[in-house]
């Protein structure tokens, strides 16, 4: 049985944390086990967060695949953590990044990338990709699943 003692949010009701950074990303032990690691992803398609300088809403999929080593993100924690972006004005570089940033200081996975696909605003999709370097060998690493950006032909 996975040891829970520590978490206080799973199976709890919690208010929306104001800002990302008052947000706890809590964790959950994790055994790797032999061969390959695994890859476990998590996908928010309708994540929202504030332009900074217009305070108008900016939408993105956001995608997160990490190969976790001794503990793996909490889910309900993660989405109070995603969800409170919803009033956090900043640039979509700095959304994406902040969140894999995030969810390695609370892992401390083997290797981490994020792929954020940001909708239009003033006609521009900004794509933004970040990892911490080659995925680790033999694991099975699938296509994000998120089409670039057509437009609506």
């Amino acid at each position: 049985m996975t040891e829970t003692d520590n978490l206080t949010q799973l199976g709890a009701r919690v208010e929306t944390p104001a800002s990302p950074e008052a947000a706890i990303l809590e964790t959950v032990p994790y055994t790797r086990g032999e061969g390959p690691p695994a890859i476990v992803r998590f996908t928010c398609p309708e994540f929202t967060s504030l332009c900074p300088v217009t305070g108008q809403p900016d939408f993105a999929h956001i995608v997160i695949d990490y190969a976790p080593d001794a503990a793996l993100v909490e889910s309900k924690s993660l989405k109070l953590f995603m969800v409170s972006f919803r009033n956090h004005g900043a640039f979509h570089e700095d959304c994406t990044v902040m969140i894999g940033r995030r969810v390695i200081e609370a892992t401390k996975p083997l290797w981490l990338r994020i792929a954020g696909y940001w909708y239009p605003r003033g006609g521009i999709p900004i794509d933004v990709f970040w990892q911490t370097g080659a995925p680790p060998e033999g694991a099975w690493l699938p296509d994000t699943g998120v089409a670039p950006y057509r437009g609506r032909g």
